[in-house]
């Protein structure tokens, strides 16, 4: 289809707000403090806020109601293991990150073990795996606004990847944070819109839908199942999900960025945990939109979930609100990682390896130069992406193993003193080929079907804290 004139206005407006709006924020600070950390002044409320956005993406806005909407609401189970998680970061992980003057969460790793084995796998691991899942994700959003506004999808991809390139370089970690606490608003605004366009087409309304749904099942959101192939129970979901947090939001440069821009730790560990609770509201959101489709679909087959939000976008929303909606995916898609990779590539690449003596203006220098690169790199993933899905999405599979013993090593060093560096990379070598054994392996190990894929990381990270522990526990104990 082609879009309506408002639509496209309030879609453009919107991105054109975005770009000018973070590139001028940039221009409250120039030092690399400012760049990279905002001057450590952002407060809780706004901690909370740009973590929400940070960890949504349009897969989440179209892919969460394609959930509900094929399925039922057990998804929420892993919410409540986020929130769980991020308690267990607050009170195990911040303090760590706030003991020194840490510009990246692999630091911590550096000044515990000391080399730079344990702190250069992590780090390959972190710029490795956001490359192609930001690629992604972006490939996701250009995906979606060619469908619906019959865009081409390169012009899509190109367009959106030059915006958030061009705010990001300019503006830094500052204008990140701040544009992700106003898209945050604005891609609720958007599933607020849908929702409330579609509980006015079903009929009777939100509490016939409701309870027609109810009587189908499809607001059932427990599973008390100990099957370790269904990745939606409640041990799956509480368990995996904690681990999952401990990976993304305890030791992942992106969002641990937004944890190290706060005043204190207080704040960070107040908005982390409040991103938690809004985190778990947000996907009850989701959800019920998932579930409103359903009900004003009568169940009707797609070939895909993901399809569902788009249809109904495409076909029953007027000009003005598909432009809104098209924002709100916008702004699901534009919260990039592009700074927080440069800081990486900087403090834990260049400067180590490439000149440790640099002034601070080449180092800004040098981290503006990282970030266009990555965010060209992700462009080039999203381009890719249109042509080499299952191939991607199984890279991407793969490097989810990971995730796990890099959780171990952060746990081995924050929790124990016998743990060395030697120990602790054998433990992440044997994490991962235990994730690997009890996941996709297991079919040719085990003869039998592998875990579901939230448990990979609670696998993974269990395996190398054990064995981690284990093999350092034959030399000296390591200083403090």
């Amino acid at each position: 289809m082609r879009l309506p004139l408002s639509a496209v206005l309030v879609l453009f407006v919107y991105v054109g707000a975005v770009t000018a709006l973070g590139t001028w924020l940039g221009r409250r600070g120039g030092t690399l403090r400012d760049y990279f950390l905002a001057g450590r002044s952002v407060p809780w409320w706004a901690i909370a806020a740009c973590i929400v956005a940070t960890e949504t993406s349009t897969l989440t806005f179209i892919g969460v109601p394609g959930l509900a909407y094929l399925g039922d609401w057990t998804f929420l189970q892993l919410a409540l293991g986020y929130v769980v998680g991020r308690i267990v970061i607050a009170a195990v992980l911040v303090p760590a990150y706030f003991s020194g003057d840490l510009y990246t969460s692999y630091e911590l790793l550096q000044k515990r073990f000391g080399g730079a084995a344990v702190r250069g796998t992590a780090v390959a691991i972190f710029l490795v795996s956001r490359t192609l899942g930001d690629g992604i994700r972006l490939h996701a959003a250009g995906m979606v606004l060619s469908l619906v506004g019959g865009f081409p999808e390169w012009a899509c991809v190109l367009v959106l990847g030059a915006a958030m390139i061009v705010y990001t370089e300019e503006g830094g970690v500052r204008a990140t944070i701040w544009t992700d606490a106003i898209q945050m608003t604005v891609y609720l605004c958007g599933a607020l819109v849908c929702v409330a366009a579609v509980a006015r087409l079903v009929p009777g309304g939100l509490d016939g839908a409701l309870v027609s749904a109810a009587a189908a099942g499809k607001l059932q959101w427990l599973s008390w199942s100990w099957d370790r192939t269904q990745p939606y129970t409640f041990a799956g979901g509480v368990v995996g999900g904690l681990f999952l947090n401990l990976a993304t939001h305890g030791t992942d440069h992106y969002l641990v960025q937004r944890l190290l821009v706060a005043r204190s730790r207080r704040d960070a560990a107040a908005g982390l945990v409040l991103s938690g609770v809004l985190v778990f509201a947000q996907f009850v959101l989701f959800l019920g939109l998932g579930t409103l489709l359903w009900v004003h679909y009568g169940g009707r087959s797609f070939a895909r979930g993901d399809e569902v939000v788009p249809t109904f976008i495409a076909q029953e929303l007027p000009g003005g609100l598909v432009g809104v909606i098209l924002a709100a995916i916008v702004a699901a898609a534009l919260s990039p990682s592009l700074n927080a990779m440069a800081s990486s590539t900087l403090r834990d690449l260049y400067l180590p390896f490439v000149d440790p003596g640099a002034s601070e203006a080449r180092q800004m220098r040098v981290g503006r130069a990282f970030t266009v690169v990555w965010g060209v790199a992700q462009i080039a993933v999203a381009l890719a992406a249109r042509n080499l899905d299952s191939a991607l999405n199984s890279g991407l599979a793969a490097l989810g193993y990971a995730s796990g013993p890099t959780v171990g090593a952060f746990l081995l060093g924050v929790l124990t003193r016998r743990a060395d560096a030697r120990g602790t990379l054998v433990g992440m070598l044997s994490g991962l080929v235990a994730s690997l054994a009890a996941g996709m392996l297991a079919p040719w190990v085990f003869g039998m079907p592998g875990v579901a894929w939230t448990w990979n990381v609670a696998v993974g990270a269990s395996a190398t804290f054990a064995v981690g522990l284990a093999a350092s526990r034959s030399r000296p104990a390591v200083s403090q």
